[in-house]
């Protein structure tokens, strides 16, 4: 165990966080001293009720508190939040109609343009009385297929104030994917862009929105958003309207739809590779309430901070940051490659623009330390308060690079939930050190335990991560599943009334965590499990390793008895794998795990299969080569790279 924090908050930096303040209430509330972050956590568990009351108090919540707080609280699913409670989503994220900044947007160091709030404001309620004359109206549907654009920020808000429910996919999904997801759920009004920027090159996107729009018959209107803010064309497509069109020349004001606190304001998507993706359906109160205490808490996201993630629409992360709004950020909004002018560019924008929170993915924080990049020395980074990162686990050497190369005063926070919560379970804390390795703590009001296979609680000990108890983020229920019977399945089968969330982890001594991976891609050879991040924790560190996949493999194929561990690892260019570097790569991971660890067979692929937003597809390889199908391509981002591992001759042998 590390004998001291990698970093801890000064007494005077920790006084004077949101989170410091709202645990002062929170004890007055209590009728009791709550000393630390510990009792606070609790305090949030055992009297869940009260403490997501004052969240929506502490916020300054806009809409209507009711009576009813909790009802059938030991009900999983089931319980019910806030029954007559009324808001809207955009009104809260619309507090303010200023000349300060609401959005800056980069589409990577070609395009940059800002909207201030008032502005904002103006947009969204021309936007929302265009979407209401074209009868567009509370439970309806509408969809973006989008980039990362300003308008898209917009439209989502204009949907919102009306009570409509939004859906998004990012331009880089095929035909398929997006048919896959909208034409399950049947949007009235579809937003695209003209093209997008990836790279440095430019690509148009209206030949696929063509395609789409043949097979969705739903689409009764389709908005075309300019890339570069310019005019931009419908010409050919159906029902197609430019935007600038589209939006009404004036609006007389903004109307807000108040609705119920569980009104579906989002559908969201699971990745769909074993599958048609499933549509999780999330209510504007609880996503509302529970980005807040992630924002304001848990972040310490203050009113001007400049807040950044790297995501695509296609990533609950994009829904995650635009409710930044609400907490009093400016969102800085990013689209194209991470990597552009040499992985400096989102540095570049950070001094640009005085971001004061960093948000990316443990893979973008593994490749900027494999080519080197020392931000420390090449920006100033003088606002910086935060990075946070998910996606996968942050190992602990990149914690190292982080305060070695990047910034040394600097809350590291990986984070770890998902698009079913729309949220996260484990998360930072400005209040708490951070330890290496480790996610700093549970959030608040999430009642996460680690169980064992028979549902007994481990400390310590590696097992599946679980909720024992209702959040009011928990979707709502599934597109088209009116008996809730695919809902109970994903999450509540393996334990009843305890959501199973499908992560392999720790609670650590210092109550934080340690995620090793997907439980469902959790090595068990021999009988013992192992999760797949300590693997790729050892094998990324050789220089010669870009990156890497484990699954493991039934052995023999014939009539398997066990399984062995398979890892195929991407080399840097002009490199081969030959036996000197296997037994490199074999002894590394002996040397720092155990013998069980240790990959049967160690094989070099040109690439490795990840989804829309970056997730290495573990399933989707062992399917493969086991010859078995991969349900749904279209969740991946290059599908190509799936062929490698079909029909291995090295898989066949010892």
């Amino acid at each position: 165990m590390n004998a001291k924090p990698l970093w801890a908050p000064s007494p005077e930096r920790a006084a004077q966080t949101a989170m410091a303040r709202f645990m002062a209430e929170a004890a007055q509330r209590a009728g009791r001293p709550i000393g630390d972050y510990a009792a606070l956590h609790g305090w949030s568990i055992e009297r869940s009720a009260d403490f997501w009351t004052l969240v929506w108090e502490f916020c300054g919540v806009r809409g209507a508190l009711g009576r009813e707080r909790l009802v059938e609280g030991e009900r999983m699913p089931g319980a019910r939040w806030f029954g007559d409670s009324r808001l809207n989503f955009a009104e809260n994220l619309l507090r303010e109609a200023d000349d300060s900044d609401a959005l800056v947007f980069w589409g990577e160091d070609r395009v940059k343009r800002r909207l201030s709030r008032r502005a904002l404001h103006e947009l969204v309620a021309r936007l929302a009385q265009a979407l209401a004359a074209a009868g567009v109206k509370k439970g309806d549907r509408v969809a973006g297929y989008l980039p990362n654009l300003p308008e898209a920020v917009a439209a989502m808000l204009a949907s919102a104030s009306l009570g409509a429910i939004w859906s998004s996919c990012s331009p880089d999904f095929g035909v398929q994917g997006v048919l896959d997801r909208f034409g399950q759920i049947g949007p009235k009004v579809l937003f695209c862009a003209d093209g997008y920027l990836y790279g440095g090159k430019q690509f148009d996107s209206l030949d696929k929105v063509r395609e789409i729009l043949a097979k969705l018959p739903s689409v009764e209107r389709c908005i075309v958003v300019p890339y570069g803010g310019e005019r931009a064309s419908a010409a050919g497509v159906r029902g197609g309207v430019a935007l600038a069109d589209f939006i009404a020349p004036n609006a007389p004001g903004l109307g807000f739809e108040r609705v119920e606190f569980n009104h579906p304001l989002y559908i969201l998507y699971s990745s769909g590779t074993t599958g048609v993706p499933k549509c999780i359906v999330h209510g504007a109160g609880g996503t509302l309430l529970q980005h807040l205490k992630e924002h304001v808490l848990h972040s310490d996201v203050r009113p001007g901070d400049r807040l950044f993630y790297f995501t695509t629409l296609g990533w609950m992360m994009w829904n995650w940051l635009a409710s930044g709004l609400a907490a009093g950020a400016t969102l800085l909004l990013y689209d194209g490659s991470p990597f552009a002018n040499r992985g400096r560019v989102l540095f570049d924008f950070a001094d640009a623009e005085g971001m004061t929170h960093f948000g990316t993915s443990a893979k973008f924080v593994d490749a900027i330390a494999k080519i080197g990049l020392e931000p420390k020395k090449t920006h100033r980074l003088e606002k910086l308060r935060a990075l946070l990162s998910t996606g996968s686990p942050l190992v602990p050497e990149a914690f190292d690079y982080v305060y070695a190369a990047v910034k040394e005063d600097l809350c590291l926070s990986s984070i770890s939930g998902g698009t079913d919560i729309v949220s996260c379970f484990v998360l930072g804390n400005p209040m708490l050190p951070v330890w290496r390795g480790e996610i700093q703590c549970k959030g608040l009001g999430m009642a996460v335990e680690v169980y064992d296979e028979g549902g007994r609680a481990l400390q310590g000990e590696k097992g599946e991560l679980v909720c024992t108890r209702p959040f009011p983020s928990m979707p709502l229920g599934f597109w088209n599943d009116a008996d809730g019977a695919k809902y109970r399945a994903a999450y509540f089968d393996k334990y009843p009334n305890v959501w199973r969330h499908g992560d392999w982890c720790e609670v650590t001594a210092h109550g934080g965590l340690v995620i090793y991976g997907r439980s469902d891609a959790v090595l068990n050879p021999g009988g013992v499990r192992i999760g797949t991040a300590e693997i790729y924790r050892q094998v990324e560190q050789l220089d010669e390793v870009v990156e890497s996949i484990v699954i493991g493999q039934d052995w023999p194929p014939e009539r398997p008895s066990d399984v062995r561990v398979v890892l195929f690892v991407r080399l840097k260019d002009g490199l081969v794998l030959d036996e000197r570097l296997v037994a490199r790569i074999k002894q590394r991971i002996r040397d720092n795990t155990t013998p069980r660890h240790v990959p049967a067979k160690v094989l070099q692929v040109g690439d490795i299969p990840r989804t829309k937003s970056g997730k290495i597809v573990e399933l989707a390889v062992r399917n493969v080569v086991h010859g078995q199908p991969v349900k749904n391509v279209e969740a991946l981002a290059n599908p190509e790279a799936l062929e490698q591992f079909r029909a291995r001759a090295e898989l066949r042998t010892e």
